[in-house]
């Protein structure tokens, strides 16, 4: 394979990082160049999440996040155990608390099917509180094999890995501007004295996460979908009650709902997690109610797939910020899978936010969206379970969209 030349990628979250880490390695003779503007890597979405490894249960057969979930769960358990990186399958159990749960379970057993999932199995109640004796359902379904990890030890082997491949990950980096010609990508951007650069490429990719809005228009790009970010607020199980769960417990996933509802997730370091819960957040990096951005907050509000989302979930959005605002709204939430929660036992923790491609029908994307504009490549949504896919996934977009010569 011949030399792609200069690439560039934007963001040093953990797609960004994995795709300049597989340009490095697989193609002779290129340089590749990470900018990222925070001052360390994997500081936003890939730094805050549940951990979790998906196994594939959910995502429609043929999508973009079924194939790239099941090879990328796949690819980074192999990682992680050839650098020794915190990984263990501790399982997932999906808690049907009645009998239209239940028969959801059908339409998700079989999507695990197809999509090669390993080990599924349905559960009585006997058999779910054999795996989670804390919990209370009509009937379950067991993925065994679904794990967890530290996403930022990931993310911090993979800058190392480009690093020692001579690829550079330049932190404090923010991208101030973007233009292209025929032959050429040049990048603006900041540097922590003050001054700025420009850097030059044959190409870029954006995995911009948060910011892809801010980046894509840069380049042209269409305005839709938009990026628009939900703050997910976590709480964490006192230490003393962390024996409630074993591995990991969610609900069944409702199709027609947006988002999935409290859960909880087990970490490798031994904490357990409840949440998220998914809320607009007031600005693209609000990780609480008290981040608020007016421009930022003021160009969601103005997207008319903002309102045309609020209008068709609105009971959901409204129970969600009460979720948001309340322990004992979302100690409530959680008694669903565990009853023996009591409010005392929650904490909160520190929120995330994810970035979700929203289109202007006000329907949330569902699968990976990629697109090209002329030598500027951009990621439009990856959300969940890009963390689990991102050696998937860097592994398709260096096949697909950063052609050799």
């Amino acid at each position: 394979m011949r030399s792609t030349g200069h690439i560039g990628v934007i963001g040093a979250g953990i797609v960004g990082l994995a795709l300049a880490r597989e340009l490095a390695l697989r193609t002779p003779g290129a340089r590749v160049t990470v900018l990222e503007k925070e001052d360390r890597v994997a500081a936003h979405q890939s730094g805050r999440n549940s951990g979790v490894v998906h196994a594939g249960l959910y995502y429609r057969p043929g999508s973009l996040k079924a194939d790239l979930c099941r090879r990328g769960a796949g690819l980074l358990k192999e990682y992680c155990a050839e650098h020794e990186l915190p990984y263990r399958e501790v399982g997932k159990v999906l808690v049907a608390a009645d009998t239209e749960d239940e028969a959801r379970l059908e339409e998700i057993e079989r999507r695990a099917k197809d999509n090669s999932v390993p080990g599924v199995t349905r559960l009585g109640p006997e058999g779910l509180r054999e795996i989670e004796p804390h919990t209370s359902g009509v009937a379950g379904l067991h993925s065994p094999s679904t794990a967890i990890t530290d996403y930022v030890a990931v993310a911090e082997q993979l800058a190392d890995d480009v690093r020692r491949a001579g690829g550079l990950v330049l932190l404090n980096t923010p991208v101030l501007d973007l233009r292209q010609d025929h032959s050429r990508v040049e990048v603006l951007t900041g540097e922590v004295d003050g001054e700025r650069a420009i850097h030059r490429f044959d190409r870029i990719v954006v995995c911009g996460g948060l910011q892809t809005d801010s980046l894509v228009r840069m380049v042209g790009a269409p305005d839709n979908p938009r990026t628009v970010p939900f703050r997910g607020q976590y709480h964490e199980l006192v230490p003393e009650r962390r024996s409630l769960v074993n591995g990991l417990v969610y609900p069944v996933p409702d199709p027609h709902q947006p988002f999935l509802g409290v859960h909880l997730t087990r970490h490798v370091h031994g904490e357990v997690m409840a949440g998220p819960n998914a809320v607009l957040a007031t600005a693209s990096e609000g990780y609480s109610g008290r981040d608020w951005r007016p421009r930022e907050f003021a160009r969601t509000l103005g997207w008319p797939g903002t309102w045309r989302l609020a209008r068709r979930h609105w009971g959901v959005g409204a129970r969600e910020m009460l979720v948001s605002a309340s322990t004992r709204a979302f100690a409530s939430q959680a008694r669903r899978l565990i009853p023996e929660l009591e409010n005392a036992d929650l904490v909160p923790a520190p929120s995330g936010v994810r970035a979700q491609a929203l289109g202007r029908d006000g329907r949330l994307l569902d699968d990976f969206r990629v697109e090209t504009h002329s030598r500027v490549v951009c990621v439009r949504n990856a959300p969940s379970p890009a963390a689990t896919s991102s050696l998937a996934i860097a592994e398709f977009l260096a096949r697909e969209y950063v052609p050799a010569g």
